[in-house]
Formats: structure tokens, C-alpha cells, sequence
């Protein structure tokens, strides 16, 4: 198919958006155009009412930032036409596979069936309709799908994965300015094209000259303070593990995880699995509650900065976090499913690989005059990560209204009184 210009979309962040014949043809097939009813923050409007964007503008807006990088010349001089514009089009295919209210299906998909929506982004992109117009435009379907999830592992060319999947990568590049842009909750200026400039390749490796350090600072803090003021936020994550639970209540009879064919796991957007978890009697109760905002409470929270082992437990375990439910539920004299146990590392919550789950260590080098590229540790340039590290080590503890005291007593009896220094107000 010949790659010619087709007209434009006129982006509220990146301003126009140059787009081709061929990816016209991409972007309107049905799995993209789905993306249109798949919010990027579901469960964030019950904070910011400006959080209503959705998936399908920031799908656009990796595709964008991913032609910029590929056209930054320390990049282009390692890429032929072919590869660069298929790291546009894995780009714009990244988030297909994300389920009805995107990050909270997470924990079905990850429970019932041991998936992830990289895993579904692959399947997707892989078979069915984008396969037929991938094959069309001469692509491999397989090479797309592994490029789209940081997962085609191109000899000598690693940083062809790190451009869509990384540390400093376009979707993040395009989400934390376009969700802090949508919710109004800004924290300072991002420079990305700045670090898009300064972008290059060090042993195979996509990474970033120091020269732009001011620039990769600014972003490590708005990724700090966005996950904690947007992704975790207390109001947010209520709504969010509503629908979490109103999912697994509703599971076994709407089927939500039975899907076979990747048309059936389209079907499913934000719109028409909340007609059927407002309709299926076990999950009613808890969409009318979000209908009214009668939203759970937070009992308790406390943010940890020591590394011991009950901390450590208590991120990474999930038996550990079910009997500190239990001990709290038993303590309050409330049933165990009244007490919830919120920390970032659960797959519900936005963005928690992206901020907890990976290496701080971004891959950073200076110049010399004569143009030689030495390595540096970030950490030894910049003490600001290491300090960062901490604020993300954060738990909740959720209930109803009706039992709030109790188990804010219960709690603070398990783990300890929050002292008065690190108490938050809301």
C-alpha cells in the first residue's frame, strides 16, 4: 500500500497529527476505534470531571511521539523506512487489548485466566481483523504484536522494544501530559521533545544523553506525583475497586472472562459492561452506588519508608495482605469482604507496572568532544530517584461509611497509629 498522506487529527496536547493512507486504514479498523469507549482513567472523573479522555487520543498521540523519535537522527541512522514505520503502527496498536475500564479488568484477566492486556494486545493484534490489514499493508502480523507489548527482541536492536516499552518510553511520554492535561493536576513542564532529542543508542540500548538531565528529572517527579495525585489517588482508587469487585461479583454469570475469539473480547467497552453489571442482580447494588457517588472510605493510610519484611510482605503478597484483611475484619467485629486492602502493586491499579514494577536505572551517558558515548549510573549523577523511591510505598485500608471508625480503631491497632507528622489531609 502506497504511504501516502491522507489528511490530519488535530490533537488538544500534540497539536496536528500527520497521518498516512495506511494508517488511516489501521485507525479505523474496529479494534482502534473501540479504544473511542475505553477511558484512559476510568474511575479519575469521580475526582477530576475532566478525566473523560480516552484511550483512542493517546494511541494517536504514542503513534505521534514515535514518528518523532524515529526521525531524531541518532535513531534513524540505525532504522531502515520499513522498521520506522512499523514502530509508528506497533505504537498505535499498544493499547488494543485493554479491557472494559482498562487497568481495573486487570485483576480478572490476571486471577481468571492468567493474563495480562499485553498478553490480549498480542492476540489480537495477531489475529482477526488487523492481522487481514497488516498482511495488506506488508507487514508481519507477528512482528507487530511482539514490537506492540516491548517484546520482539530484533538482534542488535533492543531499543526497537524500548521505544514503545522502557523506562523513558513514548507512552509514558504521552500519558503522564496527557492525563496531568486532562485532570488540570499539572506538576511543572514536561520537556518531551527535548528528551526525544536526546535520545540515543548506547550498546544496542535506547538511552539518554545527560545533556537533557534537567529535562529526565522533571519527568521521574511528574511520574511520582501523577501516580500519587492521579493513579492512587484516594477518591480514584475508591471508585476503581468498586468496579474491581462489581467485575468479579458479576464474573461467573455475564461471562466477562469466557471469551474465545478476539471479536468477543471487543465487544466488551466501558458502556456495554456497565449496562450488564447494571443489570446482573449481583452487581446492581454497587453501580448504583457509583451512579449516586456513594463511594467506599478510606479508614486508614499510611505511607512506609522503612524496607523491613512486614512492609515488603505486605506489597508483594497477596496471602499476606488476605490475613491482614482478616485480622483487621475480625478486630472490627465486620465481615472479611467489608475490609479492603489497597497498595499500588495490585494489577487493578493505573500504571502500576510502569512506576513499581521496573528498573529506576534509566541508561544515561555524557559525550566527549570527540563524540564518544560514556555510560554513567543515573543514580550517581542524580541523588533525586533514590529520595523518590520511597513516596510509592503506600497502604490503604477500605470500608463503607457505616463501619469506618471501626475499622480505622481495628487498623491503627494492627499496624500502628499514623503519626500526626504524615497524616494527609484531604
Amino acid at each position: 500500500m502506497a504511504r501516502s498522506h491522507w489528511g490530519e487529527i488535530k490533537d488538544p496536547v500534540h497539536g496536528y497529527v500527520y497521518i498516512t493512507e495506511e494508517e488511516k486504514e489501521i485507525i479505523d479498523s474496529f479494534p482502534v476505534q473501540r479504544l473511542r469507549r475505553l477511558r484512559q482513567l476510568a474511575g479519575a472523573e469521580y475526582v477530576y470531571p475532566g478525566a473523560n479522555h480516552t484511550r483512542f487520543e493517546h494511541s494517536v498521540g504514542v503513534m505521534y511521539l514515535a514518528g518523532r523519535v524515529t526521525e531524531n537522527p541518532n535513531i534513524s541512522e540505525h532504522l531502515s523506512h520499513e522498521e520506522a514505520q512499523m514502530v509508528k503502527i506497533a505504537a498505535l496498536l499498544h493499547d488494543v487489548g485493554h479491557g472494559p475500564f482498562s487497568h481495573v479488568f486487570e485483576h480478572l484477566l490476571i486471577k481468571e485466566l492468567d493474563k495480562t492486556h499485553e498478553d490480549i494486545t498480542s492476540w489480537i493484534i495477531q489475529k482477526g481483523e488487523l492481522k487481514d490489514i497488516l498482511c495488506k499493508a506488508g507487514y508481519k502480523p507477528e512482528d507487530v504484536g511482539r514490537l506492540a507489548v516491548g517484546t520482539l527482541h530484533k538482534p542488535k536492536k533492543t531499543f526497537l522494544d524500548q521505544i514503545i516499552s522502557s523506562a523513558v518510553d513514548v507512552d509514558k511520554l504521552d500519558f503522564i501530559v496527557r492525563d496531568t492535561y486532562h485532570t488540570g493536576a499539572e506538576y511543572g513542564y514536561i520537556d518531551v521533545f527535548r528528551l526525544i532529542h536526546a535520545l540515543d543508542i548506547l550498546n544496542g540500548n535506547l538511552a539518554v544523553d545527560l545533556g537533557a538531565l534537567s529535562a529526565l528529572e522533571s519527568l521521574i517527579i511528574a511520574r511520582i506525583e501523577s501516580f500519587k495525585s492521579i493513579y492512587f489517588h484516594r477518591v480514584g482508587r475508591a471508585a476503581q475497586i468498586m468496579l474491581a469487585i462489581a467485575m468479579e461479583k458479576a464474573n461467573e454469570e455475564l461471562g466477562l472472562t469466557q471469551f474465545k475469539t478476539p471479536e468477543e473480547y471487543l465487544a466488551m467497552d466501558d458502556y456495554t459492561v456497565w449496562t450488564m453489571l447494571k443489570n446482573c442482580k449481583k452487581s446492581s447494588g454497587i453501580i448504583a452506588d457509583l451512579e449516586r457517588r456513594r463511594l467506599l472510605k478510606c479508614a486508614y493510610e499510611r505511607t512506609f519508608y522503612e524496607k523491613d519484611a512486614m512492609v515488603s510482605n505486605i506489597f508483594s503478597r497477596e496471602t499476606y495482605r488476605n490475613q491482614l484483611q482478616t485480622d483487621i475484619a475480625k478486630e472490627a467485629h465486620v465481615e472479611t469482604e467489608a475490609v479492603i486492602i489497597d497498595v499500588p502493586t495490585v494489577p487493578s491499579v493505573p500504571y502500576h507496572h510502569s512506576v513499581l514494577m521496573e528498573s529506576m536505572e534509566i541508561p544515561v551517558f555524557f559525550k566527549t568532544q570527540g563524540d564518544k558515548k560514556i555510560p554513567q549510573r543515573l543514580s550517581d549523577i542524580s541523588k533525586i530517584f533514590e529520595t523518590l523511591k520511597g513516596f510509592i510505598n503506600i497502604l490503604r485500608i477500605y470500608t463503607d461509611e457505616e463501619n469506618r471508625e471501626k475499622v480505622s480503631s481495628a487498623a491503627s491497632k494492627i499496624l500502628g497509629k499514623i503519626p500526626s507528622a504524615t497524616k494527609i489531609s484531604y
